[in-house]
């Protein structure tokens, strides 16, 4: 039997940081799961898995926690909290449906019907209006039309820290859609920390290096997704960013 390694778990830790603010909606409650989830690990014989990929320990042991501390593990919102976690594993997370069914303790070909019922449900999700904060105009093109495909509508599209400072201060959107590196125009997260002063809105960041953005050592956002990315993983974010996750009594 191969142990997982002290290390293995460390270098996962961003990616199980990213799935549990995902699913509980806010940075506190992610963050505290994983803290718990890996003190659980290293204190047991959890990691002592053969050939068992670190990131799906860390997947699984948040979602025990989260299915034991949850308020409503069967879901109010069309969604259940088994779809949720499918969802967010197999787009955010880049997780077979396959492998997805262990870390949730379910058999596979029940995550493969849940998993269609989920991505089907996710059309009648609740819309909002969204601002995007991108200096690249075709990407920002591109997050236009994806964002406008989930349903939702596009309130305005800024290049630059004060173009978005105006627009959220206009608009008032329901949802930020956030580049971090806007080049000459400045910082993504400068300007989302300026708007959430006035106005609170859930933010999605876009990064291509989300692990130096879930370090657990500063305030960082709940809800981050890897460019390139495909359409049903904004469409999953967005969903979980304007419906708020599910609340937890405890961790």
């Amino acid at each position: 039997m191969t142990s997982l390694r002290r290390e293995d778990l460390i270098r996962a830790l961003p990616y199980a940081r990213r799935y549990a603010r995902a699913l509980t909606g806010s940075q506190p409650s992610g963050d505290a799961l994983v803290a718990e989830c890996l003190r659980q690990t290293l204190g047991s014989d959890a990691a002592e898995t053969g050939g068992t990929d670190a990131r799906h320990v860390l997947y699984e042991g948040v979602t025990r926690l989260y299915d034991a501390g949850t308020r409503d593990p069967d879901g109010q919102d069309g969604l259940s909290s088994k779809q949720r976690q499918l969802l967010l594993l197999t787009s955010l997370e880049d997780v077979s449906a396959e492998n997805a069914a262990p870390i949730l303790g379910i058999a596979p070909d029940q995550a493969a019907s849940q998993l269609r019922d989920a991505r089907e449900r996710l059309r009648a999700s609740a819309a909002t209006e969204v601002m995007i904060i991108e200096d690249e105009p075709i990407i920002a093109m591109d997050l236009e039309e994806l964002v406008q495909s989930c349903g939702h509508r596009v309130v305005g599209v800024a290049s630059t820290e004060a173009e978005a400072i105006a627009i959220a201060k206009r608009t008032r959107p329901g949802l930020i859609l956030a580049d971090i590196n806007l080049g000459l125009g400045g910082d993504g997260t400068s300007a989302v920390s300026t708007i959430l002063r006035s106005h609170y809105a859930p933010v999605i960041f876009v990064t291509a290096y989300p692990e130096r953005l879930l370090t657990g050592d500063a305030i960082e956002p709940a809800f981050v997704i890897t460019k390139p990315f495909e359409p049903l993983t904004l469409a999953i974010a967005t969903y979980q960013a304007v419906t708020g996750g599910v609340q937890l009594d405890s961790v």
